[in-house]
């Protein structure tokens, strides 16, 4: 995606659903949702729009939330699959009998299919292009899912993961600085303070960058 510089100086605002002017491929997810069940933090993008027809099999019946943080970047082509895509599969035939017309088979209670819970993506995650996320995953603040990845099981915070399946690369950071920002949950704060940390935020120098939000973290 081509990096744009803004030089205005404009609050940025949550429910504007283009935040790039005069581009229309890249959309502020939360203002475009209109299911109850799917839940979307501030700031949080999608490269491209429609956010919601990229969640599929995301039933009623089946109870499960799609509930992702704030200031998550989608790359396009991201897709989330929901627990309503899984088959029966503790008895002898997968085939959904019940949902098609003229089988004589009434709908397994929900205990007797895999439902695997709420998919959660934490916050400041960063999931690229083609991805597909699994049902009931759960990835953690600050992770990384490479393109073209397939994510069946949970990713802990600041991991970068990717692959078929999804794979362990390396963490971001070492402990120390992951604590830190734990504990910072910088995406919380108010727009003025993250635009002032915007410097730290976005600093190379990592022990630099962890000396400051230390300070930052005692005030």
């Amino acid at each position: 995606m081509e990096v744009i510089i803004l030089k205005n100086k404009t609050m940025p605002d949550p429910n504007k659903i283009y935040p790039i002017p005069g581009v229309k491929t890249l959309t502020y997810i939360k203002p475009t949702i209109k299911n109850p069940n799917i839940i979307v933090g501030e700031f949080t993008y999608f490269g491209d729009t429609d956010f919601e027809s990229h969640v599929s099999h995301h039933y009623d019946f089946c109870e499960d939330k799609l509930i992702i943080g704030k200031f998550c970047q989608i790359a396009k082509g991201v897709n989330f699959i929901m627990n309503g895509a899984n088959h029966q599969m503790n008895a002898v035939s997968t085939f959904p009998f019940y949902i098609l017309e003229g089988w004589n088979q009434q709908a397994p209670p929900l205990s007797e299919m895999p439902i695997k819970g709420n998919t959660v993506v934490g916050n400041d995650v960063w999931i690229g292009q083609n991805t597909t996320i699994l049902p009931g995953v759960k990835i953690g603040d600050g992770a990384i899912i490479g393109a073209n990845s397939t994510v069946g099981s949970n990713v802990p915070p600041y991991t970068i993961v990717a692959g078929n399946p999804a794979k362990e690369i390396r963490k971001r950071f070492d402990d120390e600085m992951i604590k830190i920002l734990e504990k910072l949950q910088w995406w919380n704060l108010d727009v003025d303070e993250i635009n002032k940390l915007i410097p730290i935020l976005t600093c190379s120098d990592l022990e630099k960058t962890k000396n400051k939000l230390k300070t930052f973290l005692v005030k």
